[in-house]
């Protein structure tokens, strides 16, 4: 691996920068495994493990399985993340009390893996709000958010600058930057073909131009996280002087164990506290985080409006009959209410009504709650959405399945299921929910996602 030299020159009077170990770890191959257990779906994973000591759920594995032919993936049991960005946790935990009610913003979520590690932190009165700006990576957010199956979230697909209709809204904004990406080029060696200090500047711009768009959606007293996957100060620590020139916020130093091998540092001018990962130093790729408090400014101009919004969709409204039916499916459906949209019915939690109606006005919605089905001739029709959330009732009909039979639901291929009863099925494998199965008296019907479909054999 030829890394640029350009880059090595520019990292020589960077904090903890030791270039031989830096090459030389980048030279050897080493490729890191690691995953992040849901904590909501209580599946043992059946491999050897090594616990990240950063993060609660993450560990290491000992080998790279086939993920794909794993159905626990598919259920959305564990998430496969790189282990550095994984400190997320340790930021948003020295930051904020996350046992408190919560919004909260993933401003670039795609492909999920931060939104899905802030939605295992988060409390259920919480909101998280995830939002991808490029259309073309919405859809693999969707999938991994309702993979992960949590009901308090809302997919968004729009600019930064869009948040600026909701002033002084969240209290935490993440923001997990575009960047040159100069930390993954041992994950992805292609990525060194696009590295150049001229990308560099361009991201920088970027970066500042995010910054300067979301951050009036951030409430006084609220929390920046930023992160890159960039080994550039001009991304990292000259970011940090910038926020702190540019905006009324102070830096946060976040306590870090020795023996993780994470380097703390300082910015040249403001002194701002920033986190970085070298992979010669930590189990993991090259990351930098750093996290800020907006200061309480009690001008006009930053107070939020608590005007309440109405939807700007029509949605039709649910007979007591089609309630009943749809409590039925609920773990606790005291805690939800409906939204009948096109014959799709969403179940949205209570506390969260307020809040729809305020980003619906103001952002384009991609999901919202749990799709739960279609109402058809008094009978639900399910949706995949609701078999792989943790808001299902428990009591809901299931057939647990060996490895063979999972992986020709998750084909979409024929099953036979020998269980003597009909109807609808929560299909299981080691008691993970998989999806929907209608069994006839002589076929099984498979309702796993076309779209979501596995063709490796």
């Amino acid at each position: 691996m030829n890394l640029p030299s350009s880059l090595i020159r520019s990292l020589q009077l960077v904090k903890g920068f030791d270039e031989k170990a830096f090459v030389a770890v980048h030279e050897s191959g080493e490729q890191i495994t690691s995953i992040r257990i849901n904590p909501a779906k209580n599946t043992q994973i059946p491999n050897s493990q090594f616990p990240i000591p950063w993060s609660r759920s993450g560990y290491y594995l000992s080998s790279r399985p086939s993920f794909t032919l794993d159905p626990l993936f598919h259920a959305g049991v564990y998430y496969v993340q790189e282990a550095s960005s994984m400190f997320l946790e340790q930021a948003l935990k020295q930051t904020v009390d996350l046992s408190q009610p919560l919004r909260i913003l993933d401003l670039c979520a795609a492909p999920g893996g931060k939104s899905t590690l802030i939605e295992s932190l988060m409390s259920n009165e919480s909101l998280l709000v995830s939002n991808e700006v490029i259309k073309a990576r919405v859809n693999i957010l969707e999938e991994n958010i309702s993979k992960w199956g949590s009901a308090n979230v809302i997919v968004t697909n729009n600019d930064p600058k869009d948040f600026q209709r909701l002033v002084n809204y969240f209290d935490v904004i993440v923001i997990d930057a575009p960047c040159s990406g100069s930390g993954l080029f041992r994950k992805d060696p292609s990525a060194i073909d696009e590295w150049s200090e001229n990308n560099v500047q361009l991201c920088s711009q970027r970066q500042q131009r995010i910054l300067a768009d979301v951050l009036p959606a951030l409430k006084d007293g609220g929390v920046l996280i930023y992160s890159t996957c960039s080994y550039s100060e001009t991304e990292d620590e000259c970011i940090g002087d910038w926020i702190a020139a540019e905006f009324a916020v102070g830096s946060f130093q976040l306590a870090v164990e020795v023996e993780w091998g994470i380097v703390e540092t300082q910015s040249e001018k403001h002194k701002t506290w920033g986190y970085r990962f070298f992979p010669d130093k930590v189990k993991g790729e090259g990351f930098f985080i750093a996290a800020f408090k907006k200061k309480q400014d009690v001008s006009s101009k930053s107070q939020e409006t608590n005007r309440k919004q109405h939807s700007k969709n029509k949605s039709q409204a649910l007979g007591k009959d089609e309630i009943e039916i749809l409590n039925a499916y609920l773990k606790d459906p005291g805690d939800f209410f409906f939204i009948n949209q096109k014959d799709e019915v969403l179940a949205i939690p209570i506390h969260l009504k307020d809040d729809l109606g305020r980003i619906q006005s103001s952002l384009y919605i991609k999901k919202a709650g749990v799709k739960m089905g279609k109402i058809i001739r008094g009978e639900l029709i399910p949706d995949h959405e609701l078999a792989l959330s943790t808001i299902i009732n428990p009591s809901v009909k299931r057939i647990d399945v060996d490895l063979v039979t999972a992986l020709q639901y998750l084909r979409r291929e024929e099953m036979k299921i020998n269980d003597g009863d009909t109807g609808w099925f929560l299909l299981t494998y080691l008691e993970a929910p998989l999806g929907w199965v209608k069994i006839l008296p002589n076929r099984v019907n498979n309702y796993y996602p076309k779209e979501w479909r596995i063709f490796n054999k």
